[in-house]
Formats: structure tokens, sequence, C-alpha cells
């Protein structure tokens, strides 16, 4: 019998829905993080992870256009005390982009709790979220995205802004590599990007949704609701060649109307190229840091909005909020995140 899993409604899940993505230093490690199904537009959503889905965490090496590393997490049905059986696998090389291929089963265990091996950890558990921004500025710097606009501040006062996601949650995956690991050493250059993948009806796995830089679908697909978009279910090599035009027109158009530069093309087009392929740049054991200046990994405490909303008008857009804001929500120890 058809399980439907693939259909435009089950995609509608949160379940699915990457929301931030997140690369860091650890304790001689490196942080690999995935928050998914927020509760900030629905109180109740269906908790827990998909249980035909995958978890994927992709890592490129040296600038290679294809990822020869995997991550793949997995996760059994919910049970009667709200815990999930849970699973990690690593495939390397090609198996890293096969979607047939099994990998190598590290371990297993059950959300909630810590669970390792030989220079791995994992947890993955309900969270409270420590993304921070006031959606209201959100909607500011649409509007001059979408309509080509300048963009107007007028009536924001950075000083009255309000978390819109503060007592919010997210499903967490935290993955933590050791920098023993033979290739994710101190100092290699790495690219990272999430997907979520469902199971099929005829036994093969769909794309869903993927992540690399935050905030990329609130500022240039917002009513991407449903996961129709292709650039969900494409590889990130080719995402200059399908959408590096249209954003940096996009980006270009809202510069234009601002004054904000003196060639208003060339900046969208260099913007779009910084932006893809939508990949999360990260060196292995150095600080990581999301902001307008630098952007290597990201940080649970980086004020990311406020970097990319004034990366894509062409000045500083001030948020108004402070990494404090969420600091109860973070932890410096693993799993890093508090949970619910």
């Amino acid at each position: 019998m058809s399980h439907h899993l693939d259909t435009p409604l089950a995609r509608e899940l949160g379940q699915l829905f990457i929301d931030d993505l997140y690369v860091f230093a650890g304790e001689r490690s490196t942080v690999f993080v995935m928050d998914v199904n927020s509760n900030i537009t629905e109180p109740n959503v269906l908790r827990g992870f998909h249980p035909k889905a995958r978890y994927e965490f992709k890592v490129h090496f040296e600038g290679a256009e294809f990822e020869t590393l995997t991550y793949r997490v997995s996760f059994g049905v919910v049970g009667s005390d709200g815990r999930q059986a849970m699973r990690l696998d690593a495939l390397s090389g090609d198996d890293a982009r096969d979607d047939s291929a099994v990998g190598e089963r590290l371990f297993e265990g059950r959300t909630g709790e810590i669970v390792s091996g030989p220079g791995v950890r994992l947890w993955a558990g309900r969270i409270r979220d420590s993304f921070y921004i006031d959606l209201s500025l959100l909607g500011m710097v649409n509007t001059a995205v979408r309509k080509g606009t300048a963009l107007d501040l007028s009536k924001w006062r950075p000083a009255d802004a309000k978390n819109s996601f503060a007592g919010t949650s997210v499903e967490s995956i935290v993955l933590e590599v050791s920098h023993q690991h033979p290739r994710l050493r101190p100092g290699a250059p790495v690219g990272v990007w999430g997907a979520t993948k469902l199971a099929t009806d005829t036994g093969g796995w769909r794309q869903v949704n993927r992540a690399g830089h935050p905030m990329m679908w609130p500022i240039f697909w917002p009513d991407d609701t449903h996961f129709t978009y292709s650039a969900n279910t494409r590889h990130p090599s080719q995402d200059f060649h399908e959408d590096g035009k249209k954003i940096g027109d996009l980006i270009a158009a809202a510069v234009a109307a601002s004054g904000t530069s003196d060639d208003p093309s060339g900046y969208g087009q260099n913007v779009a190229r910084d932006l893809f392929p939508d990949v999360l740049s990260y060196v292995v054991g150095t600080p990581a840091s999301y902001s307008f200046a630098v952007r290597n990994g990201r940080t649970l405490a980086d004020n990311a909005p406020e970097a990319m909303l004034s990366l894509v008008v062409g000045t500083a857009v001030p948020s108004g909020l402070k990494p404090a804001v969420s600091k109860q929500y973070r932890s410096t120890k693993f799993p890093y995140v508090v949970s619910v």
C-alpha cells in the first residue's frame, strides 16, 4: 500500500523544514547543528522528527563542487514516552551523494540522550530556539527586495525591537566530530549544507528541503510554504546557474532604489556569487562568526539576520537585538543547546 509520504501534503510538515543550520568549533571538534519544525507559526506542531525521513549534513572539502562526506541521521516512530530511536551513518567519497548508498553505521541511540562513538557525539530533541529577530524588520526588507524599492526604516526603532522567537522551540540535531577525523582536521576549509529527504512510494528518496546560508528562504522565497520552489530539490552546484541572475537583479533593484551603490547591478551580482552555491563556508578549528564583515561558519549566538538583511540592501540594517537576548538558550557544553 502506498504511504503517500512524498505528496505535497506531507511536505507541509514542519518536521521537514530546516529552520537553521550552524557550524562552529566545539571541544577540539567541529559541531554541526540542524534545527527543524519551529512552532512559531503553529504552537501545536507535531512533535519529534519524521520517522520516514533522513536528515543529512553535507560536507565539501577544499572548495569542491560536490560533497564527499555526509552524516545521515534517521529516526524511528515516536514512542509513548515521546522519545524516538535514532541512527547515525557516515558516507564518504561518491557514496556521500548517493541516496542508495548504505554507508557506515556509527551508532544507534534515542532522542534526548547523548550518544557517542569513536570521535563522534550526537544528541537530538526539542529545544528552546536561540534564533532571534524582530519579524517586523524582516517584513520591511522583504518589501524592498520583492518590489525593488528603497528600504524604508523611518518607522523602525531598534531600541523597541522584540524577539519574535522568544519562547519558541524547535527540534534540533547536534552532531560533534572530533578534530581527529581524517579530513575534518584544523585548518581544513569546508562547505556545509543540510538536507531533509523523504521516502518515496517507489522506494527512493526525495530531497524536500535544504539549507546553507541563514535567511535565504525568508528573504528570497518567503511564499514557498509548500516547498514547491526548485531550489528545495536541487544540488547547490546548480544554484548560480539557476538563480544567480534573478537574485542578483532583485538585490540590484533594491540597492538602486536606496542609492546605496554606484553600481547596483555589479553589487547584486557580487552578492549572488557570494551567496551561491548556498553552502556555509567554514575553516575547521577556527572561531566561527556569521557577520556582515566575516562569514565563517555560524554560531548559535550570531546575529545572522542583521548580517543578511544588511547584505541584500547594501547598507547597515540595525536589528536592535543582541546575542544576550537568547543567552539562556545556549550552553558552552555539549550539546550546546537547552532542551525543553
